[in-house]
């Protein structure tokens, strides 16, 4: 199949000086900071997945804190007008580390898959550039 004459002009661009770069790529010369290489790695997904878990546990474990005292205090507070306040403030903190230790865990999976598929990736596309076998999924 034979090019547009637009399209053979840009192919032929190395003579003109002409380059095509990814949008988000400063162009030569340009003083920011991207440059005309895209460069990534799978480890950002991979520290954040772990941060994510980490949370993940710390939350639990504050919210076993929470109830154990929340126990002891409830024995030793009895009878007094604070109670019903506190067990208000108790609730509502259960529910808040609940929903955060639950939306990390979910974050620890979904971080940890991307980072495993963009690193897959990662590998498929470069053996394509080098010619070996691995194309697109």
């Amino acid at each position: 199949m034979a090019l547009s004459a637009r399209w053979q002009e840009l192919f032929d661009a190395d003579s003109s000086g002409a380059t095509m770069t990814l949008a988000s790529a400063n162009a030569p010369g340009d003083s920011g900071k991207g440059g005309p290489d895209h460069k990534a790695s799978q480890g950002p997904w991979t520290r954040a997945s772990g941060v994510a878990g980490a949370l993940h546990t710390s939350s639990a474990s504050a919210l076993t804190e929470l109830e154990t005292a929340a126990k002891v205090e409830a024995k030793s507070t009895a009878g007094l007008d604070s109670t019903e306040a506190m067990s208000e403030v108790l609730t509502s903190w259960k529910v808040r580390l609940t929903a955060v230790r639950d939306e990390c865990g979910r974050l620890e999976g979904s971080l940890s898959g991307a980072g495993k598929e963009f690193g897959e990736r990662e590998v498929t596309t470069k053996r394509t550039f080098e010619g070996g076998t691995g194309g697109p999924r």
